[in-house]
């Protein structure tokens, strides 16, 4: 991957555009997003100094997804880790969200202008390689106070909101990841589909066997369960995870979108600042327990696009595999222009 590191930052200058191999390096680093059973379901076009990014609704699970605004906040994740990738690449991104209102799958334009990158940028790009989705229960270890206030504050900048579920409302977001658990383990389609997506071995989409625990207690707040889940717990004391909820003012499009965008901003601040994170979004995609959600737990100021669990695991945990991504080859087409000025 060809990084522009800050010695380099003069050569960037002269430029007013990035070159091919740049827009390639940063798609190579945006889909390391994470996505909705890892379905990777984005495509991108590169054209002379820019990048388009499109939904592929071909990669939609629909049983588990119907609406498709897990895909949307997945998608908003992987334009996040771009505007990143290009932050520590030396190119700041000037984004246009749903840019063709004749096109529903454009779910961005990205134009680039030359910047030096800070420190900060660099951390963050650097977390996308070390970020996983870890799934396993947390072990009762503190996350400091002003660790929980950064990271809940990304979400702002996307005019979103991260909020904190206090212990004594983890009842009320129980109940319906509950419901929702229990709806789908009669649900032949969604089990059907979970079985193509989950439990994988060797393959470039879906979540790996790996990466998965054994289904959790009874009493203890539920997390979907995958296929084949080979993932030893780290303790096998309740889960202290601290929980996020991801939430806008609006219920549309852009929102869900801009939801994905402060979800990725929320899990690399995290990652920086050294803490586990995993996310779910089980009872999201059914209407009556996501509005119960919105009721009890947001007090129907906004409404749910994702939660996210914070945890903190030591480094004696066994290290958790990375999960694979499609070819990067695979999910980019370039424009004529970029032949047409080669």
């Amino acid at each position: 991957m060809e990084y522009s590191p800050r010695g380099s930052w003069g050569r960037t200058l002269l430029r007013k555009r990035p070159s091919t191999q740049t827009c390639r390096d940063a798609v190579e680093l945006a889909v390391r997003a994470p996505s909705v059973h890892n379905t990777q379901p984005w495509r991108w076009r590169i054209g002379h100094g820019r990048v388009d990014l499109f939904a592929d609704f071909g990669r939609q699970v629909t049983a588990t997804d119907p609406r498709a605004r897990a895909l949307m906040v997945s998608c908003g994740a992987a334009l996040h880790h771009l505007t990143v990738a290009f932050a520590m690449l030396g190119w700041h991104a000037v984004v246009e969200r749903l840019p063709d209102p004749a096109r529903p799958d454009h779910l961005a334009r990205v134009e680039l202008t030359p910047r030096s990158p800070s420190d900060h940028d660099i951390q963050l790009a650097a977390a996308i390689h070390v970020r996983r989705s870890d799934r396993r229960r947390f072990p009762d270890l503190p996350i400091p106070a002003r660790d929980l206030r950064t990271v809940s504050r990304c979400a702002s900048r996307f005019g979103a909101a991260a909020r904190h579920v206090p212990d004594m409302l983890l009842p009320e977001l129980a109940e319906p990841m509950r419901s929702a658990a229990a709806r789908h383990a009669v649900d032949g389609d969604y089990l059907a589909e979970l079985s193509e997506w989950s439990g994988c071995h060797g393959d470039l989409t879906g979540v790996p066997a790996h990466n998965a625990p054994a289904p959790r207690r009874p009493d203890e707040l539920p997390v979907r369960v995958f296929a084949d889940a080979q993932l030893s717990e780290y303790t096998d004391e309740p889960d202290a995870a601290h929980w996020l909820v991801v939430c806008t003012p609006r219920d549309t499009r852009l929102s869900q979108l801009r939801a994905g965008e402060a979800t990725s901003a929320i899990l690399l601040e995290a990652t920086r600042l050294g803490l586990a994170t995993s996310l779910q979004s089980e009872p999201l995609g059914m209407l009556d327990l996501r509005d119960q959600i919105r009721t009890t737990v947001l007090q129907e100021c906004a409404f749910p696009h994702v939660m996210v669990r914070l945890g903190v695991m030591p480094h004696a945990a066994a290290p958790l595999e990375s999960t694979p991504r499609r070819l990067v080859d695979d999910v980019i087409e370039y424009d004529e222009t970029v032949f047409a000025m080669a």
